[in-house]
Parts: C-alpha cells; structure tokens; sequence
C-alpha cells in the first residue's frame, strides 16, 4: 500500500506516484488542486469544480470520505505503439457534501502516476445532472512558452511556441497544450482521456494559465452535458517527463480510458492504397477497373487494405455534401461492390468504404450489415467536424457497432483522441490533425517544421492518420501546389521516417501506383510495420528534430526527421542490446527524390551519424545477426 497524506493544517490531500517524482494536491474544500514534480511546481494552486445550470453551484464543502486506490498491472495491448502498457499508479477518491443547506455529495477522483497525474469529477447517480460549466483551470507558474494549436471543428490547424501571456483571449486553443517548467527539467502536456459520458473541451487563455472550455450542447450554449443520473466527467491530464520526446512513450491517456473487453484478435494493422490523395478532389469517376488498379497495387506491394474513398456510392456527390440521394448502401452503377471485394479477396486485400457521418448516423445498423454483408474490412468515417456531447456518443455508439461486426473503423473531420481507441481497439486510427491531404492545396503549411512539432503534440493523445507516402518530393523552396498529383515540402527520406514516427495502425500510402514504380525507398515503405511491440523516444525538440525506434519483434525500425534545418543527428544505439546487427539505412540524397541506401555492421555500442537535409530524414531498419 501506500500513503496518502491527509495534511489538515495545509488544508490539502496529497497524493504522489509510485517513484514519488508527481504529486498532485486537492484543497480539503475541494475548491482547488495543485501539481508538482521532483519538488517544483507545475500547475499552482487553480480552480477546480462544476457549474450547474439546473441547480445551484456546490458551495462550503467539507471532506466525509477519502477512498485509496493502488494498481499495478500489465495491459496486454491490440494494434498499437507498444504490446503491453504499465499501469501503475496510486489514487484516491474523495468525496465532499455540503455543511449546509441540501447537502449534497461531490466526489474528485485523482491519480499519480509516473507519467503524470489526472482527475475528474463524479456525481452520484441518484438525480439527474445539467452541466453548464467546469471550474477547471490550469495555473502555469513562470508563464512557461508552450506548443499550442488553435482550436477549429475539424482540429487541423498548425501548432507554434507562445508564451501563455501571448495566447490571444478571443480564441480557444486545443488540446494537448505542450510546455516546459520553469528550470527545464520537467516537459508536460495538458490533455483530456474518458471522455466517453461526456464532450470534448478546449482551452480559453485566462490570467495566468489556461481553464477548460466544456463544448456545448448545440444550439445550447449555456449547457454542456445532459445526464438522466449522476455524472462522471473526463479526465483531466498533466502528462509528465524529463524531455519532452518522453511524452511519446507515454500510456497515460490510454490507461485512463475504459480498457477493452472481448476478443479483438481479429484486428489486422496495416497499410492501405488509397485513391483519394493523388487525384483531383471531385475524384475520377469511379469503374471497377479503376479499383482493381489499386487492389492489384495493394497485392503486388503485400498491403493487406485497399481504401476507396468519395463517389463510390450510388448518386455521390462532390467531396463535403451528404446529399439526401446518396445511398451507401449501394455502389455507383459502374462498380460491382460484391464482385469487387471477391477479386480484392481472391488477392488478399480487404476493402475499406469512405462514408459521410450524416448518411451512416441515421441507419447505422444497416449500413454496417450491408458491409459485413459484402465483406468489406472497415469503415472511414467523415466530416463530424464537432465535439459536443451528443458527437461523443455517436463516436462511441460507431466504434461498438462496427466491433460487433468486426469491422476497423477511421474517423475523419474527427476531434483528437481520448482514449476510446483503447475502449474498441477496432477504432484502428483518426484524424484530427493537418496532414498530408493539406499539401494539395496552396493554404495547406504542411511544413517540415509542422511535422516535426506533430510527434510532440498531436500524437501523444493517440493515433494519427496523417495520412503519408507522397514520393513526388520537394524542398519548401522548389514547392508548388497542385491537387492532382500534389507535391510534398520534404525529402524522400523524411516521407519514409514518417512511417516510423507517425503512429497510426493503419496507414495510408497515399500516392499513385505509379508514383513507387522503381522509386528509391520504396522497397523501406512495403517493409515497415505499422504496430509496435515497443517504442522509444531517442533524441529531439519539438523546434528541431525528432528520432524515434520501435520495435517489431527483433527488428528495430528508426525515423529521424528535421524541420526545415539540415542536421548532422547521433543516433545511439544502446537499445538493441547485446549481439551483432545488420543496419539498413535510407538518408537523404542529393535531390529531395534522392535516397542513399547504406548497408553496416552495428552492435549497441556504436552511435550512427545520420545527415539530414533541410526539410529531410531518414529510415532504418536494424536486424539480428544470428
């Protein structure tokens, strides 16, 4: 067991981690919360609390109960970054009433781990519950510079440094918000996990710090959560390490979530062609021979998924719209939907269908019969663009249904993950980030810089499907946009690293067949795994550079990326362990479209000297010698 310190004359509840290094304070009138760790402060004392809208705020509490909690176990895990996630952490619920009036009960839940600490808020179920608000703040001593995105419906927006006092109060900005403490030694993330009875948040700029903007309802913006009993709230997160790469590796947001239940061992990661990114949005029309280019591709490349995206339906209409007449249950006329999944099968290819939230929503068990029905593999879903309360129920709603019928599930125009992927690890990816579909439009800032700054914040919140794989590659000076046959703003060897560093179970190879015909580093991209026995953050900033190793069995896959500065990295290479290994390396060459293919002997003790072009990266794959 483990001590919680009930320190009545500070008038707090201190609960720290396992290794003692985060601690997390709730005020004994649970009015206020604090964090810090390895003795320096992280969030100041800042408010915390609800706000009701059918009835009046919890006022003069006083603690009746404090509960301890303690886990330590191993989560076996399905399609991610790691095989297993260490949950350990200590915990306590407490509960406070009101002294006088009506007495009713609050309770915060709170958690210390080694990776940081989290609470939340519970109501009893006895009565219903109208949210307005949350009281939550988050007070950042020494106006620390942070990562930051502004917050949009679709949440695909750049991230840049500010200082907290520099955030502009007119806006909301997104979560995680990424920063660093006062002396360095402590990088955090201010995140959100559990959000599965409740909504998303974002983030208002207030004195000091930052407090927790609950969506609302829509057309309700005085309410924010409708329950018929009780409460439970999401998790707010203070993610912590000594770099801010540390974050990478993290469990935390998973561990937090509802862990999964029932067999998931038919969830086969991968990647997929795809039909969307290298044409014009309004697609070519869709054929069936169209298609079986792709499948023949997917085949001949060992892709076990092919991803046909808008117009295959009967009556699609262009990109955004969910027109009435579409029907996606059937296929456009010139597309044989059955037939076509027997010759993708016949290859061993699955197939993926693209689909408009508003025309799955309304007859969701129809449309995912009709695709278990043909045999099709899984889902993507699109254009939500909201994170209300009742948007996170049809998440959740989706993510169960289409588990049932054992079908994968990716979420476009989504907001970013909470954890729900652990819940139904089905729910194989999502996007809410500003990808490589961006790069086709000439106010798409798909930067290298961009997508170094991703590993660090973005991606700690769950799996991203940025979507990459373009091989017809620039610099940011020699770029041009263009929506057919789009260019990317990097090299070649950064377009392989991504498929490293970017962490998505299914990814997407988002160019042209033709475009990997006898293309250097191609033969890296058919070879790369997209799941994960384990991950290690190496070297990096989120304003540099970023290298990362995961492991697939006994082999070690590293990406190194830069942002729009050329760099020399040392990579060390302690984490193979003892033996001899062979070490495949594709780097930069002398043109964005050149790559050097590098063959060398290593052990754990040598240290690879990688150069990196501007914009540029690199890819390795490191194997036993046996």
């Amino acid at each position: 067991m483990f001590n919680i310190v009930m320190a009545l004359a500070a008038s707090q509840i201190i609960v720290a981690s396992p290794d003692k290094s985060a601690e997390i304070r709730i005020a004994a009138d649970g009015a206020s919360y604090s964090v810090q760790r390895k003795g320096e402060p992280i969030v100041a004392a800042s408010p915390m609390g609800l706000e009701l809208a059918n009835a009046a705020d919890f006022s003069d509490l006083e603690v009746v109960d404090v509960k301890k909690q303690s886990q330590r176990r191993e989560i076996p895990l399905t399609a991610t970054k790691s095989k297993t996630a260490r949950d350990v952490y200590n915990g306590v619920v407490v509960t406070f009433r009101e002294k006088t009036g009506a007495r009713r009960t609050l309770s915060v839940e709170a958690r210390a781990a080694n990776e940081g600490v989290a609470f939340r808020y519970l109501l009893p179920k006895d009565a219903p519950v109208v949210l307005k608000a949350e009281k939550t703040a988050y007070r950042l001593p020494n106006d620390p510079a942070c990562e930051v995105s502004e917050y949009g419906g679709s949440h695909e927006n750049t991230w840049a440094l500010k200082k907290i006092s520099e955030l502009d109060r007119a806006k909301l900005y997104d979560v995680p918000v990424v920063c660093s403490s006062a002396s360095g030694r402590t990088h955090y993330a201010i995140a959100q996990s559990g959000i599965d009875a409740y909504a998303s948040s974002g983030l208002v700029p207030v004195d000091g710090g930052l407090k927790v903007r609950v969506t609302p309802l829509p057309g309700e913006k005085d309410v924010a959560i409708k329950s018929a009993a009780g409460l439970t709230s999401a998790w707010r997160v203070i993610m912590m390490g000594d770099r801010a790469g540390d974050l990478i590796e993290s469990p935390l947001i998973g561990n937090l979530a509802t862990q999964a239940s029932g067999d998931f061992s038919w969830v086969r990661p991968g990647k997929a062609a795809w039909d969307w990114w290298s044409g014009p949005t309004a697609g070519e029309k869709p054929t069936t021979e169209r298609f079986r280019r792709f499948i023949d591709f997917a085949a001949e490349s060992g892709f076990p998924y092919f991803l046909i995206d808008a117009g295959w339906p009967l009556n699609a209409t262009p990109c955004c719209d969910a027109d009435p007449k579409t029907d996606i249950t059937q296929s456009n006329p010139a597309v044989d939907m059955p037939a076509l999944v027997k010759y993708a099968d016949s290859k061993g290819v699955g197939l993926i269908l693209w689909a408009h939230w508003k025309h799955v929503e309304p007859r969701m068990a129809e449309v995912l019969d009709t695709y278990q029905r043909w045999g099709i593999k899984g889902v993507k879903v699109d254009f939500m663009e909201r994170d209300d309360q009742e948007m996170v129920q049809f998440y959740v709603r989706l993510a169960r249904e289409t588990a049932k019928r054992h079908l994968l599930l990716d979420m476009h125009g989504a907001f970013p993950p909470a954890g729900l992927a652990r819940t139904y690890p089905n729910y194989i990816t999502q996007e809410g980030v500003l990808g490589l579909e961006y790069n086709k439009f000439p106010w798409g800032p798909v930067t290298p810089g961009h997508n170094v700054k991703l590993a660090y914040t973005r991606m700690l919140l769950g799996p991203m499907d940025y979507t990459p794989g373009g091989f017809r590659n620039t610099t940011p000076q020699t770029y041009v946009a263009r929506e057919v046959m789009p260019m990317t703003r990097t090299t070649r060897g950064q377009a392989l690293a991504q498929y490293v560093v970017f962490d998505s179970p299914l990814q997407m190879v988002s160019d042209d067949p033709a475009a990997y015909e006898n293309a250097p580093g191609f033969d890296f991209l058919k070879a790369v795994p997209t799941a994960w026995d384990e991950t290690r953050f190496v070297d990096g900033t989120p304003e540099s550079h970023v290298v990362l190793a995961r492991r697939k069995g006994e082999t070690w896959y590293v990406g190194a990326m830069t942002n729009e500065q050329a760099r020399a990295v040392a990579i060390p290479l302690a984490f193979l362990g003892a033996g001899t290994f062979k070490a495949e390396i594709w780097r930069d060459g002398a043109g964005p479209n050149d790559v050097e293919h590098v063959v060398k002997s290593v052990s754990s003790r040598d240290v690879l000297d990688i150069p990196l072009s501007a914009g540029g990266g690199a890819a390795i794959a490191i194997k036993p010698v046996h």
